[in-house]
């Protein structure tokens, strides 16, 4: 590619301002006639996830530099939402993914680049950097900064809400609880189950954006610098050879990474996400896409928070790369990626350089070999996928549920309903033991128009780790849910109470059916008394009429903003 052709080459002819002021940060009269590849990361003293990104921003440098180019450094620090668990902070999540997108859009559209290495590990940055790539659709490669390490006896940090509900239970000691919330992160990286972060790593490799394999390494592992550097000597190739993120991702290449979701039973906020994500990209993903290909998915990987080990062991198992060998008849494997190869060409490539082998290295010591952390595909620990999609007259747009969590006993029951207008007064009632065995307990005004949709983290470990409630309660909610949230639990009710939707309409005994296999959530009677769909709709319908518009929780700032223009969960929560 003759480089006077390049997006920045063409703006200095335009802006005589530019080159003196890059010459005012240091810049050599070299440097500026070199392809310019921005760098964007979430690196900030915000959390282990993004606490330690700076070394692999400075990779990337090193790598974008080596290869004759040159970088610049931008940085959209994120917010850690187990940090804002507890408390109103988690009502900013949502809104912050939405808020780094914009940043990054403004970052690369005020100056245009020529490529961009983009640089996550966690919950909302992963995806707002997906979304940010679709949106400014230049030579983009993504970067993760891995999951940390395990802490003693393979503490993980998603128990640590079972082990607080236990603790005001009085099941243990103040210096028990202590002891594993000082030991749960014993390093940098994402949390080490298959959470949100998790999930978002994974899908971003499997979207073909990321180097092979390089999705979920330990953030200590020597691996992951390297794969840094590598990335921006690569990008700097696709910058010259004119290959846009928009080249790379297609509605196949969503295929594959929701197929990937239902074998390492991905979070459900990755149905929030990927619907936003490939809506920037100008792809149309519903949450149907996700119930419609999880039919039959054989769900393969035994990681927290449904099964046995801590994220960690993904990578020492194979990754990424090692998933998609067993479930490669499902996935296209003629998509583009970041390499310039298929992705069918990048795992033939992966079994011939020894990747498998490397990774097997770290498997030594744990006794465990790598099918008992990915199931062979005959062998899978589910084969109906791990999401489901239902709809009933109390989600008529739709509601999320990770089948995979939910006991066997609670895939179908008619539940008694518990209305609460908030978290807090729910968990209350969970605690104080006033929520009992056939309940279904309602969460309502949490959804993105409501509170900006924050997660039901400590409802749900208070009903998973209570032996009588978890297998014979429901909870249900506009809002969402933690990755490391287990046990039966149904969020992203849509429309949302705020809109009006018919989860505001439910009241203190009525009764709902709840069938996962039917993908049905319907409110079917009153005061325990069963009702014909007829007579129920004719119940709501009354209702409606005296139903008053709450008034808005925020009235100034952000979240203002955000309840004024985002979109139903089950569209993903974006803002329109």
């Amino acid at each position: 590619m003759d480089l006077e052709k390049l997006p920045s080459q063409r703006l200095r002819k335009i802006a005589p301002e530019l080159d003196p002021l890059r010459r005012g940060m240091g810049w050599s009269v070299e440097d500026l006639s070199k392809p310019q590849i921005m760098i964007e990361s979430t690196f900030g003293d915000s959390h282990p996830g993004s606490a330690h990104l700076f070394g692999l921003v400075e990779k990337a440098v090193e790598g974008i530099e080596e290869t004759g180019a040159k970088a610049s450094r931008y940085f959209t620090t994120d917010i850690c939402d187990g940090m804002a668990q507890g408390h109103d902070g988690i009502n900013y999540s949502l809104v912050s993914r939405e808020t780094i997108a914009n940043m990054i859009e403004i970052h690369a559209g005020a100056t245009p680049f020529d490529g961009g290495v983009f640089i996550a590990s966690c919950d909302k940055g992963v995806p707002a950097h997906l979304m940010g790539i679709g949106r400014v659709n230049i030579p983009s490669i993504m970067v993760t900064g891995g999951v940390m390490d395990a802490g003693p006896d393979l503490l993980t940090l998603e128990q640590i809400g079972a082990y607080s509900a236990m603790y005001r239970r009085g099941e243990i000691t103040e210096e028990k609880l202590n002891y594993y919330k000082y030991n749960a992160c014993p390093s940098c990286g994402a949390c080490s189950f298959m959470g949100t972060a998790s999930s978002m790593q994974i899908m971003a490799e499997a979207l073909g954006l990321m180097l092979p394999g390089s999705a979920l390494m330990p953030a200590m592992c020597r691996d992951l610098p390297a794969q840094a550097k590598a990335a921006g000597e690569q990008v700097v190739k696709l910058a010259k050879e004119g290959v846009k993120a928009r080249d790379i991702v297609t509605l196949k290449s969503f295929e594959n990474a929701v197929m990937v979701h239902a074998a390492i039973s991905g979070s459900t906020n990755c149905l929030l996400h990927m619907p936003s994500i490939a809506r920037e990209f100008g792809i149309d993903l519903d949450s149907d896409s996700f119930d419609r290909l999880h039919r039959g998915a054989h769900y393969l990987l035994d990681i927290r928070p449904a099964g046995k080990w801590p994220a960690q062991y993904f990578y020492y198992a194979g990754g990424v790369p090692a998933i998609m060998e067993e479930i490669k008849k499902s996935l296209h494997l003629e998509v583009l990626t970041v390499t310039g190869k298929t992705l069918g060409e990048n795992l033939e490539e992966l079994k011939k350089d020894g990747y498998y082998e490397k990774c097997y290295s770290y498997l030594e010591g744990t006794g465990l070999k790598k099918e008992d952390i990915i199931r062979p595909y005959d062998n899978p620990i589910g084969k109906n996928g791990t999401i489901a999609v239902l709809r009933g007259n109390l989600a008529p747009e739709g509601a999320v549920v990770k089948h995979s969590a939910v006991p066997r006993e609670m895939h179908k029951a008619v539940l008694t309903a518990r209305p609460f207008d908030c978290e807090e007064d729910a968990i209350e009632a969970i605690l104080s033991k006033r929520i009992k065995p056939g309940d279904g307990v309602i969460i309502r005004y949490e959804g993105p128009k409501g509170s900006g949709m924050p997660e039901m983290f400590y409802t749900t470990e208070a009903i998973s780790s209570d032996p009588e409630l978890g297998k014979t309660i429901a909870l249900i909610t506009d809002g969402r849910f933690s990755g490391a949230s287990k046990g039966p639990a149904i969020g992203h009710v849509s429309p949302e109470a705020a809109e009006g939707g018919p989860i505001a309409l439910v009241e203190e005994g009525d009764l709902i059916l709840l069938d996962i296999e039917n993908r049905v959530l319907k409110l079917t009677g009153v005061n325990g008394q069963p009702l014909t769909e007829e007579e129920m709709e004719k119940v709501l319908e009354e209702r409606r009429k005296h139903l008053k518009p709450r008034e808005p929780k925020y009235r100034t700032g952000v979240l203002n903003i955000y309840a004024k223009h985002a979109v139903s969960p089950m569209k993903g929560g974006y803002m329109e």
